[in-house]
């Protein structure tokens, strides 16, 4: 552990449980602590003994512990808001409200804070500094207009972009298939196939520069055309070779990839909500298991459920993004969309029963 806090995506679920065995106030508001034996949440700084760690499993928000059917500890009420938890959220709501970039200057007086005070809070909290985070945010207004079939230039200029030389200046890197290609069929992008045997049948792999576009069971060429129709497929690739191998590898043997199979690379697309819930699905851990409800309150809406299931539907990339570790609330297996005997398999491989 470090002594200044990490951002939340560097944080892992060891570092969580050492900081709640610290009961590190830094912390609070960045997640909250379930624990399963009581059905109670906390904060990370909460006084009351520590519980066993079997029973601990840690949440973003007190929503989605919420979701999961635990309840606020009233000792240290982590679903009330602190001042200075109010005061980041005001200033996200006035970067969300603004058509520009708001100044620090502006948004420390908004909260009452000095500008560098504020500045710490909010990095502490988000991750970002507060420039980064608008700028993070326009760029995914950008991403989910143009997942929803917006004309491009549109898109850019209402995401509060001064120009599309700006949009494409801020996206270079972060982006894999073009813009236009996000709904022209993959047009002006090369995508590098294979199909493949393997233990669970059948396997179509795809791939652009950027990343694997489509994973899928008992497909081939033709179902990827029909995906595709305008981009350039080509079979195989000595550099596809690899990134191949490596897919193939994960697939065989899923308990034993990093947590979120986030070691390869992906290309995939879709709303910002899809998005959300894609994320939410690469952070389950192997051998462990949601419900849609979950996933949907991680994706930031938890009254959201059959939208987080059709996000589940349209998943590109099996495996990769585990929509096969989202159950029903009951326990059911649910649905998936290559039966439900490969996703058992998956997660017996996973060693869930």
């Amino acid at each position: 552990m470090t002594d200044s806090p990490q951002t939340d995506a560097e944080l892992t679920d060891e570092d969580r449980w050492r900081i709640a065995l610290a009961k590190d106030r830094r912390f609070d508001g960045r997640f909250v602590t379930g624990v399963h034996s009581t059905g109670i949440y906390c904060r990370p700084s909460c006084p009351a003994r520590a519980p066993k760690r079997e029973n601990v499993r840690f949440y973003a928000t007190p929503a989605q512990a919420e979701a999961a059917g635990l309840r606020a500890c009233k000792r240290c009420a982590p679903d009330q808001v602190s001042r200075d938890e109010a005061a980041v959220r005001a200033a996200i709501d006035e970067i969300k409200a603004s058509e520009g970039l708001p100044r620090l200057d502006e948004l420390a007086a908004l909260t009452g804070y000095s500008p560098s005070h504020f500045q710490r809070l909010f990095t502490r909290a988000t991750g970002l500094s507060p420039a980064a985070y608008a700028r993070a945010l326009r760029e995914e207004r950008a991403r989910a207009s143009l997942s929803e079939g917006r004309r491009v230039t549109d898109a850019i200029y209402d995401a509060g972009y001064e120009s599309p030389s700006r949009f494409y200046e801020a996206m270079e890197g972060k982006m894999g298939m073009a813009p236009s290609a996000w709904r022209a069929g993959g047009r002006g992008a090369t995508i590098h196939w294979a199909v493949v045997d393997t233990t669970l049948g059948s396997m179509l792999v795809a791939a652009t520069d950027r990343g694997v576009c489509r994973l899928s069971f008992n497909e081939g060429p033709n179902e990827l055309a029909r995906r595709f129709p305008h981009a350039e497929l080509v079979e195989g690739g000595e550099a596809f070779e690899q990134l191949l191998a490596e897919v193939v590898a994960t697939v065989e043997a899923p308990g034993d990839a990093p947590a979120g199979f986030s070691h390869i690379p992906l290309d995939v697309k879709g709303t910002a909500f899809q998005e959300a819930c894609w994320k939410a699905l690469r952070a389950i851990p192997p051998g462990e298991t949601r419900t849609y409800a979950e996933i949907a309150a991680a994706a930031g809406n938890p009254k959201a459920v059959r939208a987080a299931g059709s996000a589940n539907a349209r998943n590109n990339v099996a495996v990769l993004i585990p929509c096969h570790r989202v159950i029903r609330t009951g326990g059911d297996l649910g649905g998936y969309a290559y039966g439900l005997a490969i996703k058992r398999e998956l997660l017996k491989r996973e060693g869930v029963e």
